[in-house]
């Protein structure tokens, strides 16, 4: 099967790319070292070009990224100082300050609104508060242009997955064919609503940060950490309940694992009758673990009942 029918062009409002999204069940004081090794191992394997990355974020506006940012975005992904927690029982204006100065982290590497280069970077860390906030998560993402997997080949695109998620203490997480979107605050179907219920193998999110343990969607490449893995049996259990041609189950160290649901990541095309069905099996076998969508939630671009809609596309 060619790269070129599986990874459908989309290049306008958004545009294809490979994603890979992390949740990490920490805050930036456990994470630090972590995600600045596995930006290095990022940036080592694709480059730090202007024709790559054009622009970063810490949290604020957009600024051009030039030779200087780097120390910038280097000291932002630092390990803190100073005080462990946010106390909850500190007062509003004390709260704000402390966030301010030490323990807001959010970095972000792209290439202009479009996402033009399909490169990206993006890390947010929860704040470290002494009560944690129920179900919150940190998020790291990686992205890649759909060229680099076609020039790269799949296999080493799994390879290179494998090696970032294995440097970061994932509770889930997943990898696969995605729309590249410059607004992490909250999915958009703007612009893309055809190709987004056309293509279900093409993500729309950019991970869930109330998510729990729970299993954000089924993508080409699955991590499980606990306590999903032991609730589905195990590497052994998954094994034996997916029959699907070309699946794998791999363990990982500190009893986690992944699923690959073949070679290549699927776009699949609902006009020419391709479902994804190893993707409708592993969304039956995760069913009880799958992050439901919110109520009342809804995408830009469209209305609850059509999120919903994409949400559960490989259920219903």
């Amino acid at each position: 099967m060619s790269a070129t029918r599986l990874l459908p062009r989309i290049r306008h409002s958004q545009r294809d790319v490979v994603r890979l999204v992390l949740h990490l069940p920490f805050d930036h004081h456990d994470l630090a070292d972590r995600v600045s090794r596995a930006l290095e191992v990022y940036l080592r394997a694709v480059g730090t070009g202007q024709e790559l990355f054009s622009e970063y974020s810490l949290g604020y506006e957009p600024n051009p990224l030039r030779e200087d940012s780097w120390e910038r975005i280097r000291a932002a992904l630092s390990p803190p100082l100073g005080e462990r927690f946010l106390d909850d029982e500190q007062d509003e204006e004390y709260v704000h300050r402390r966030v301010k100065a030490q323990f807001q982290r959010t970095v972000e590497l792209s290439s202009g609104d479009m996402g033009v280069s399909g490169y990206g970077f993006f890390y947010w860390a929860g704040l470290p508060w002494r009560t944690p906030v129920e179900d919150e998560v940190s998020l790291v993402s990686f992205s890649w242009p759909t060229e680099y997997l076609e020039a790269h080949g799949p296999v080493r695109m799994r390879e290179l997955a494998l090696e970032l998620a294995s440097l970061l203490p994932f509770s889930s997480g997943h990898a696969g064919l995605a729309f590249f979107s410059p607004n992490h605050s909250g999915a958009s179907l703007e612009g893309i609503h055809t190709e987004a219920f056309r293509y279900p193998g093409l993500d729309v999110t950019h991970g869930c940060r109330f998510q729990g343990p729970r299993v954000d969607g089924v993508h080409w490449l699955n991590f499980l950490g606990s306590p999903v893995l032991e609730a589905v049996g195990g590497v052994a259990g998954l094994r034996a309940r997916l029959h699907s041609p070309g699946v794998t189950v791999q363990e990982m160290e500190r009893e986690r694992a992944v699923v690959t649901l073949g070679l290549w990541p699927e776009a699949g095309d609902l006009e020419r009758g391709d479902i994804l069905p190893a993707y409708r099996e592993l969304a039956r076998v995760l069913g009880p673990w799958l992050y439901a969508c919110p109520s009342h939630y809804s995408f830009h671009g469209s209305n609850p009942e059509e999120t919903r809609r994409w949400w559960r596309r490989f259920l219903d």
